[in-house]
């Protein structure tokens, strides 16, 4: 019963992680929040593009046949040639439609002839009703060819069929995936657990008080670095086992991924001293990860395909910052995207790069603030 007493006393002192808050907290996020943010089990105008070298009457009626799916939204139509794999980039569609030149004659003369349908395979989850939805339009622009006008009959011969590739992860490699996404998540995450307790632990040495008296934000952010260092090594380490012992598929640049983490391993870095600024002690820090670490992980398209997310969930995931770490990691690694390519999601993480610094630093300056405050406070009690 003394052992019982005494982690009662520890449990609710305030010295650890305070679980009893944690748990419940945990419990609501996960019943509530997320139930919200999860709900949709299909995809929702999931982006498509298309490429329209016949610009015909028919080509332009598939078009409109594909727009009032409720499962696409064409995001755009080229009528030149155009590299597929380049409107993936960025995630501005997750399915490109080629519709060849001469396909109307084709299709009503009774020619045979394909439409090339290119899916961004990077999540195999996201074009599962896209796939769906083209085979049925063209089931039934067949079945009206064949004269059997409203039907969907398997067993109608039509002149037109889907000529499909699944581009970035043909082989739907879980290497390619969910190991790919768990690397970065649990370094991530870990990196969190290493750095979130800096600030507790600084300011039970008496350090914090030096650093906000003569210091500037960058004396802590500096700090980072050999942390920061070996998130960047054993991602390295990581990517090279998955190369080399597996089958990643690393279609684009080292030097392009390591340039994007010099920015973002300082951005999460700087969000873990932020949250755990206030920690009474470092075990408690460790216990506000969950704030901002996992919300990318699930809602990011590693886990869970983005096209079943609502477009507010799918705007409100980039608050995270690993929402961001799994752009760069399709694009660079998955799509073989350039810096150049990139260059509108990379200027959009500087933006959320400077907000993050600049609400560190409005943290910085406000304990010292405080401090300055408290010692003027003690000095007139002095006297």
């Amino acid at each position: 019963m003394n052992s019982l007493r005494d982690e009662l006393r520890f449990l609710f002192s305030g010295q650890g992680m305070p679980y009893e808050k944690v748990c419940l907290m945990v419990a609501m996020v996960i019943t509530i929040f997320m139930s919200v943010i999860l709900s949709g089990n299909i995809a929702k105008d999931a982006k498509v593009a298309i490429i329209d070298l016949d610009n015909s009457a028919y080509t332009r009626s598939l078009i409109n046949r594909i727009e009032a799916s409720e499962f696409m939204k064409v995001t755009a139509v080229l009528n030149t040639p155009q590299d597929p794999k380049e409107l993936f980039y960025q995630d501005r569609a997750v399915t490109v439609v080629y519709f060849p030149q001469g396909l109307e004659k084709d299709r009503y003369t009774g020619t045979a002839a394909n439409i090339g349908v290119f899916y961004d395979n990077t999540n195999t989850a996201n074009t599962s009703n896209i796939k769906e939805a083209l085979n049925e339009i063209i089931g039934l622009d067949n079945a009206a060819a064949s004269g059997d006008v409203g039907s969907s009959n398997d067993n109608l011969q039509g002149s037109v069929s889907l000529a499909v590739r699944n581009l970035f992860n043909p082989q739907d490699s879980k290497d390619n995936g969910e190991t790919l996404g768990f690397l970065l998540f649990f370094g991530s995450m870990f990196f969190t657990f290493a750095t979130i307790g800096m600030i507790p632990r600084l300011r039970l040495s008496h350090q914090l008080d030096e650093v906000l008296l003569h210091g500037t934000p960058w004396d802590l952010l500096i700090r980072l670095l050999p942390y920061g260092f070996c998130l960047l090594v054993s991602w390295v380490v990581g990517l090279a086992i998955l190369r080399v012992w597996g089958d990643l598929t690393f279609s684009g640049s080292l030097l392009a991924f390591l340039f994007v983490q010099l920015f973002f391993i300082p951005t999460v870095g700087a969000l873990s001293l932020f949250f755990g600024w206030t920690a009474a002690n470092p075990g408690i820090a460790s216990s506000r990860m969950i704030l901002f670490v996992p919300g990318g992980f699930i809602l990011g398209g590693m886990t869970g395909p983005t096209t079943f997310f609502a477009d507010w969930v799918v705007k409100f995931s980039h608050i995270f910052p690993l929402t961001w770490e799994f752009h760069f990691q399709r694009d660079i690694i998955s799509r073989g995207a350039g810096l150049a390519d990139i260059s509108q999601t990379f200027g959009a993480f500087m933006v959320y790069m400077g907000i993050v610094g600049i609400i560190f630093c409005l943290r910085f300056y406000s304990a010292k603030k405080e401090l300055l405050a408290q010692q003027a406070a003690e000095q007139q009690e002095a006297v």
